[in-house]
């Protein structure tokens, strides 16, 4: 079989690097030709782990080819995935521009029968869109599936994700579509993951359903990491022994900053702005991302009370990344928390194991370091905004040696805090007793 991905993003790549191990010959287009340039060249254009070694096989073994030719790829393809960006409008709508360009480029090319698949998150409804886009676009009248085939790849663990996923969901109302993509996933079938087939509408809705749900999670912990600071209690212990609770589960009750990304913060708004279109009001999901925007600024205060006075004070941020693992910095609520720190006269120092080169994009005034210990030299207070592994074990002695001030903000609570104040530090974490 062969597939086209129209999109080389995060999804698309992964995606397409993916297939192609399973043994699919692959097609990725792009209309940025410098991008596409670098993946022939087989250098990744995202950081993934993993990835670069899957795109170098896939090349190497003549089954993952790159290209702007979007009219070839798709007269060679059985399957087309539309995996271009869906970002946010000002009201909070998905912006299905991109989908809608490629739609009609593929009814345009259309050679014979295709099955045409929605990879993008898209609102429920967007495969009647691009059905009907073919169709006018289409000079002749050539038999074509729509289906919905949402995406639950995790930033920094996509590959094994893709590999082992909890589920595969396939919405299609053609069997012929449907057959096709159980072939195409046939794989996955074989070692058992379960397989939801269903409607194209209800697909694009597992997705946004899924990720508010998370998100809602994410939410719940942080408000009661709140109430925990308030009370004196360690969130560390309520979130353990709720995440133990076999209904509710460990995953997700990590509080911090709040959830960034590509994915939640977009989702949760576009599932609101969906279900307002049908005078549905979503009480809890509205309600998850004001908690989520409110926790950005809960840990600033918490950094401004450690601080004191904060103009001329130096701060150390580790970590710029929404996630570790990841160079996106897409909605991190680092990036949020640096431009305020900026912006309130604080002279900040900065690293992170991915993402600095984005980050030098937005902070030309940041100072940015290539370790730990360089970033936290004279500094006033060390900051963790990102649970990077490489940050869990550092020599404190050596980190209180070379800061002017001993004092920390560990807004991932990625240290215990009695350890923190033995060794001689000021001390504030997320829910975990705020006495300094």
């Amino acid at each position: 079989m062969h597939i086209a991905i129209i999109g080389t993003g995060y999804v698309g790549l992964v995606t397409g690097a993916c297939f192609a191990e399973f043994g699919v010959n692959v097609t990725c287009v792009d209309k940025d030709e410098s991008k596409i340039k670098k993946l022939q060249e087989g250098i990744p254009t995202i950081y993934e782990p993993g990835l670069e070694v899957l795109l170098s096989k896939g090349r190497r073994e003549g089954r993952l080819s790159f290209t702007t030719n979007l009219k070839e790829a798709v007269q060679k393809s059985l399957v087309i995935f539309i995996a271009v960006g869906t970002p946010p409008r000002e009201t909070g709508a998905a912006d299905l521009s991109q989908v809608e360009e490629v739609a009609a480029e593929i009814g345009k090319y259309l050679n014979g029968y295709k099955v045409v698949v929605t990879k993008s998150t898209v609102p429920a409804g967007t495969g009647a869109l691009v059905k009907r886009i073919i169709s006018e676009n289409c000079s002749e009248e050539f038999r074509f599936s729509v289906a919905s085939n949402p995406e639950f790849l995790r930033e920094g663990a996509a590959i094994e994700d893709f590999m082992h996923p909890d589920r595969i969901v396939i919405g299609c109302g053609d069997p012929e579509g449907v057959a096709i993509m159980k072939d195409l996933y046939s794989p996955l079938y074989l070692i058992d993951i379960p397989f939801v087939i269903t409607s194209v509408e209800t697909a694009e809705l597992i997705k946004y359903a899924s990720n508010a749900f998370l998100a809602t999670k994410i939410s719940f912990i942080n408000e009661i990491a709140m109430l925990c600071d308030r009370v004196g209690c360690d969130v560390y212990d309520v979130a353990r022994a709720m995440g133990l609770d076999k209904r509710i589960g460990p995953e997700f009750l990590h509080p911090g900053p709040g959830y960034g990304g590509s994915c939640f913060p977009k989702d949760t708004r576009a599932l609101v702005h969906l279900a307002a279109n049908y005078e549905c009001d979503l009480k809890i999901v509205k309600a998850v991302t004001e908690v989520n925007d409110r926790q950005r600024d809960l840990m600033l205060e918490k950094v401004k009370q450690m601080l004191g006075e904060p103009v001329g004070k130096t701060v150390a941020v580790l970590g710029l990344a929404f996630k570790p693992n990841t160079d996106d910095i897409r909605e991190s609520p680092a990036i949020y928390i640096v431009r305020k720190l900026v912006d309130l006269g604080v002279k900040v120092r900065a690293s992170d194991p991915a993402s600095i080169d984005e980050a030098k994009k937005l902070f030309p005034e940041v100072d940015f370091c290539t370790d730990a210990y360089e970033t936290a030299q004279g500094a006033d207070l060390l900051v963790f905004l990102t649970e990077w592994n490489q940050y869990r074990k550092l020599d404190l002695e050596k980190l209180k040696s070379v800061m002017a001030q001993p004092a920390i903000a560990d807004l991932r609570n990625i240290y215990d805090p009695n350890l923190i104040r033995k060794s001689g530090f000021k001390y504030v974490g997320v829910g975990r007793t705020c006495s300094f």
